[in-house]
């Protein structure tokens, strides 16, 4: 049987339906619960025919969902179904009527996609305006396309937006590139820039969005470029000479080809016959990709081979963002001690938007301190003694600080607070340590009540007490975040993370409650759900409460059914073969695979294995904690090579999943910790350092899957 814990949605249902302001008179005035279940049941049948595409089963109950709180998304899915085939007046009144909704400004989103692909500027320059999202690339450059129709002056100031929205577009698409063309047809936007996407969809295996941005500057070569995404190799072997600029861009498209599916022999083909044909530019990107495909390989290609492809770079200026991150961490795991120049210089080649993330802040700080001169200390002279006998004046040293350690110093203090994984370490550099700030004053009833009769929060949770998480959660999120210019205040956040929380919706609770910017609850952030199971079950095995809350935070948001696209269920997300393995080794006789719903059951398993990783791994929490999310063998693997600070070993753990899961983990324990605790914590004492194993431990777990 599931816990009295688990999240109800009928409770969930009932408490939306009492609520909302703008439900049918006929509905709010019967049992919530009871009188919804028909209108429910509709709703729930019209999201099932919208995901098969099923159009006249929409149509057919569209009539029935009327009424019914969640009847804009029946009429959103019924009118997307048709929306290529929908005349302008049904489309706005679509709009019309459910004006102020996520569902309006979502198929308005969409319909403002098909105006740009039809070409009809001046139906998309009409209805643009209104679009309130305004977080779709695509229909960014169609906005931008048609600022330059309507004033190819303004050219010089829309290039640089269409190029980074290109630019950041993995997949191929018609607006960005249709901007694109256009402003590289006016000279705004260069030949090299489409060469630039070329290569940049190349290394992300896109080959469509390479040939489009290759029919832009060079129709007659775009051929080549499926044939030399087939086989980099055999393309690079049949060619001999690059003279023409056109041929030195498309043998450099295959040498990127060739350096993400085998970097040896890109190494190879660049040091023996095209390197010295490609221009400058050409070949620093070139290997460029080569040292960060070498660096990437953690445990498995030896760091010095990555410096050394880096140090074949002429001018960082020509590496692309991810290029020069990856040659910072190569840099910061160089040996017992990171290279601080080089990863100064790198992250200084860096854009300014990649400069401000906090990585890259904190780690440009550490550079600049570890660099910088010492400190000056003048000693003045000592004073004369007032008489005979009387002891000398000793005046205190002045102390000048090194213009580059106060850099660094003032950089670590811009984004210092108990917030993030570096945003802690540059607490703790700053010689502070993580501590619950104090709480915002408590929400008013006007601030809670607000937020109980918005309409989009109640739609949103609605949706998901039907089942619908991932309509409820998009809804939640425009409500907070898009619905009005800038995103809702930090108090109104305050008090729409509190609705959250109090219906136990606690990944909208956890989200909401992290977009404040001053005002922090951290205990709204971190809130301990099944305190009393966690506490009991961690110590009986020795395992810190602390560290298991934040794992579970990262791995489900405290969502009791949660299932991953991989197949981990519940609150630890522990995948089906992982769980009768661990359910054999703790002796939880007649273990099903249904029962990793159960929140006792799932609590027990998830954290029996985390403490045979952490065992395994000498008692390691970052080591672990890739473990859990990507398999013992991997962290085995990466902690090869010098011993280095945890923080530098979890910035190179390759896959961006992992690196990323293990920060967020280690942080959220720290937090966690400050909570439970009521002390002041360390991150830096958690992280520890990484290196190979101690020879004199035991053998790893071969058999730990």
């Amino acid at each position: 049987m599931l816990s009295k814990f688990r999240f109800s949605p009928a409770a969930t249902l009932a408490a939306c339906l009492l609520c909302s302001p703008f439900l049918p008179t006929a509905l709010a005035q019967t049992t919530p619960v009871q009188t919804a279940s028909a209108g429910d049941n509709v709703i729930v049948e019209m999201n099932r025919a919208f995901k098969r595409g099923d159009r006249a089963r929409l149509s057919q109950l569209l009539p029935q969902a009327r009424g019914h709180a969640l009847e804009p998304w029946a009429a959103y899915w019924e009118m997307r179904t048709r929306l290529g085939e929908a005349s302008a007046q049904e489309v706005q009144s679509f709009l019309s009527r459910y004006a102020g909704t996520y569902q309006e400004d979502r198929l308005r989103n969409d319909w403002l996609l098909l105006l740009g692909q039809r070409r009809d500027w001046a139906g998309f320059a009409a209805e643009y305006p209104n679009f309130r999202m305004n977080d779709d690339r695509e229909v960014r450059c169609y906005a931008l396309l048609v600022e330059h129709l309507k004033n190819p002056a303004q050219d010089a100031q829309l290039a640089a937006e269409v190029k980074k929205n290109w630019f950041a577009q993995r997949d191929a698409d018609d607006g960005c590139t249709a901007a694109a063309d256009r402003l590289v047809g006016t000279k705004t936007l260069t030949g090299q820039d489409a060469w630039h996407k070329a290569r940049l969809a190349t290394e992300a295996n896109r080959p469509r969005a390479a040939r489009d941005a290759v029919q832009i500057v060079s129709p007659e070569s775009v051929a080549l470029v499926a044939e030399l995404h087939n086989s980099p190799a055999k393309f690079l072997n049949e060619k001999q000479l690059a003279i023409r600029q056109v041929r030195k861009e498309i043998i450099t498209l295959a040498l990127v080809r060739l350096a993400t599916m085998d970097l040896d022999s890109a190494a190879f083909q660049m040091e023996s016959k095209w390197g010295v044909q490609l221009t400058a530019e050409e070949r620093n990107w070139v290997w460029g990709l080569i040292g960060q495909r070498a660096a990437s390989r953690l445990g498995t290609v030896p760091v010095g081979d990555a410096l050394r492809y880096f140090a074949r770079v002429t001018r960082d200026s020509d590496l692309t963002d991810e290029m020069l991150a990856w040659k910072t961490r190569a840099a910061l795991r160089a040996g017992s001690q990171p290279q601080w120049p080089l990863v100064l210089s790198a992250i200084n080649a860096m854009s300014d938007d990649a400069r401000k993330d906090p990585t890259w802040a904190y780690w440009k700080a550490r550079a600049l301190i570890a660099t910088a001169p010492p400190d000056t200390v003048v000693r003045p002279p000592a004073a004369a003694a007032a008489g005979p006998g009387a002891p000398t004046a000793a005046p205190a040293p002045t102390i000048t600080i090194a213009p580059q350690r106060a850099e660094g110093l003032a950089l670590l203090q811009s984004f210092a607070s108990v917030r993030g994984f570096y945003e802690q370490l540059a607490l703790e550099e700053l010689g502070q340590k993580i501590t619950v700030p104090t709480r915002p004053a408590p929400l008013s009833n006007e601030e809670k009540e607000a937020a109980r009769l918005n309409p989009g929060l109640n739609r949103a949770a609605y949706a998901m007490a039907l089942g619908m998480r991932s309509e409820g959660v998009r809804e939640w999120n425009y409500t907070t975040n898009l619905h009005q210019r800038g995103g809702m205040g930090d108090r109104e956040l305050l008090a729409a993370a509190q609705f959250a929380c109090d219906r136990q919706i606690w990944d909208r609770c956890i989200n909401t409650s992290e977009r404040t910017r001053t005002e922090i609850d951290l205990e709204q952030r971190f809130p301990m759900p099944f305190r009393d199971a966690v506490v009991k079950r961690t110590q009986s095995i020795n395992l810190d409460p602390a560290y298991v809350y934040g794992l579970i935070r990262q791995e489900s948001r405290f969502i009791m059914d949660a299932r991953s696209v991989v197949g981990a269920s519940g609150l630890m997300q522990v995948m089906p073969a992982t769980a009768r393995w661990t359910a054999k080794k703790i002796g939880l006789d007649g273990f099903t695979i249904d029962q990793l719903n159960d929140r006792d059951t799932n609590i027990a398993i998830g954290t029996a294995y985390l403490k045979l990783a952490l065992d395994d791994l000498g008692g390691s929490m970052p080591m672990a904690a890739a473990a859990y999310n990507a398999g013992p063998g991997r962290p085995r693997l990466w902690r090869n090579g010098p011993v280095v600070d945890a923080a530098i070993w979890a910035e190179n753990v390759p896959f961006h999943e992992t690196r990323d899961y293990v920060k967020k983990v280690l942080a959220n324990t720290t937090s966690y910790a400050a909570l439970l605790t009521g002390q002041p914590q360390s991150l830096k004492a958690r992280l520890g350092t990484v290196g190979p194993r101690d020879g004199s431990q035991p053998e790893p777990n071969r058999d730990l899957p």
